[in-house]
């Protein structure tokens, strides 16, 4: 098995303090090259690997203001996809943007989406749904418009976040300053409760932080400690009461509320986004709706078994099993290419002695042959894209929603128009369903008599 794993260029692989993606990507393929996998990852230069390193970009556009992003994206995006026919399948963790070029290789390629940054990139995500096979990285963060072919949380290595016995005596922020992530509400539940607060993160709005969070840092009360590396992230996670995040926005996931539960820390988190998933309630946390409810949860904190929290990651977020998972949705693939043909691919839903259900994708400008059984009739339904579809001597136009019966012994076939891929369900009827009842009348593709 040959992956590519194309990564972010924002910051290094693996991050020297902050850059979730890049975290994730570089525990995945530490993992896939642990299980002999054979990997090249795709990131900047100066990114740190046991797989085969492939840098276009030679530095972190993030921490190199003279590198433009948008020039060595495209370089970076581009050189994966041009190099797509050495690879048995593409793994895309860059977001958006090099879905666009998958139309252009038959390499197949898995995008995990790491959250929608906002509304305005999923036409993009639409157009490409049937061809990319997407994965989520939690349940909440799904988007009913798009197919996934997996649902996969984050994991961690736990060498690297020992357990802490006992709490310390502060609270802690761990993350982004951004209104957002909830940075003056973590400030005012400190307050409240009588705690101190230790804020540890990169100054993404540097307005919010000026007039929202600086005025209340007196390095005793509250203390803002920068963005904190692997060096020192788990003894500032660890030596927490609790970790607040009082998010103001749906996460999509939250890496840092996994770390600090590894180190024994429990977390209040409101409950928006993915929170559900990671946080039972009581267990290794407590799930709030407002500053009220995070102040009554931090004078409840003690409640919690500090190794409970650490056991919760144990049994569902560690990176042998976020590898494991993924690995799983590899072979899925791989083993469905024998079901790929020159117009595009298809998969067996159910067959039964009277029946066979295929989902059916075919790509723009494609169309399947002319053709026609002995022995079975068909119904297709339209699920996405365009149609022309040919049954006897009449064309009929289709689109989403809209089906057709296709008549035992009909001449029949299915065009492609559009620029998007087409996506039907093709249900069988009748007593035999092998491959040589089709008969081919014409064919792009050089298969009629």
């Amino acid at each position: 098995m040959r992956i590519a794993i194309l990564s972010p260029i924002s910051w290094r692989t693996p991050p020297r303090h902050y850059g979730p993606w890049e975290a994730v990507v570089s525990l995945l393929t530490e993992g896939l090259v642990e299980a002999g996998v054979d990997v090249t990852l795709f990131a900047t230069g100066d990114s740190v690997t046991r797989a085969r390193l492939a840098s276009i970009c030679p530095r972190p556009y993030s921490e190199d203001r003279q590198i433009d992003p948008k020039v060595w994206e495209c370089l970076h995006i581009s050189e994966v996809f041009e190099r797509a026919d050495e690879f048995d399948l593409i793994h895309n963790q860059f977001d958006f943007l090099p879905l666009t070029y998958t139309g252009l290789t038959q390499t197949p390629v898995v995008s995990t989406i790491h959250g929608f940054s906002s509304s305005s990139i999923m036409p993009v995500y639409k157009k490409y749904n049937g061809r990319v096979h997407y994965v989520s990285i939690s349940e909440a963060d799904k988007s009913p418009e798009l197919d996934y072919i997996a649902t996969i949380h984050h994991g961690i290595r736990l060498e690297e976040f020992p357990f802490h016995e006992g709490p310390g005596d502060y609270l802690l922020f761990f993350g982004r300053i951004h209104p957002d992530k909830g940075v003056s509400e973590a400030i005012e539940v400190a307050k409240n409760a009588g705690m101190r607060l230790k804020i540890a993160g990169i100054i993404q709005d540097e307005e919010y932080y000026e007039t929202r969070i600086k005025p209340h840092i007196d390095g005793d009360r509250v203390e803002y400690l920068g963005s904190v590396g692997p060096d020192r992230r788990a003894e500032i996670l660890g030596g927490a009461t609790a970790l607040l995040h009082l998010i103001n926005f749906d996460e999509p996931f939250g890496l840092s509320m996994v770390e600090a539960m590894a180190c024994g820390t429990p977390v209040i988190a409101n409950e928006r986004g993915s929170i559900p998933e990671i946080i039972k309630e009581g267990v290794n946390g407590f799930l709030v709706d407002d500053i009220e409810g995070a102040v009554n949860a931090v004078e409840k904190i003690g409640s919690i078994d500090r190794r409970a929290c650490r056991n919760s990651v144990e049994e569902r977020f560690t990176a042998g099993r976020m590898v494991r998972q993924y690995l799983d949705v590899y072979q899925k693939i791989l083993d469905s290419r024998e079901n790929y043909r020159p117009w595009g691919h298809y998969e067996n839903l159910s067959e039964r002695e009277d029946h066979k259900v295929k989902r059916i994708v075919v790509e723009p400008g494609k169309r399947l042959s002319l053709q026609k059984h002995k022995r079975r009739a068909e119904h297709w339904v339209v699920i996405s894209g365009e149609a022309i579809m040919t049954l006897d001597d009449k064309e009929i136009f289709l689109t989403a929603g809209q089906s057709v019966d296709i008549p035992q012994g009909a001449a029949h076939r299915i065009m492609n128009p559009g620029s998007a891929p087409l996506v039907f369900i093709e249900a069988q009827m009748g007593d035999y369903f092998g491959e040589d009842d089709i008969i081919r009348l014409e064919d792009d593709y050089g298969r009629a008599p």
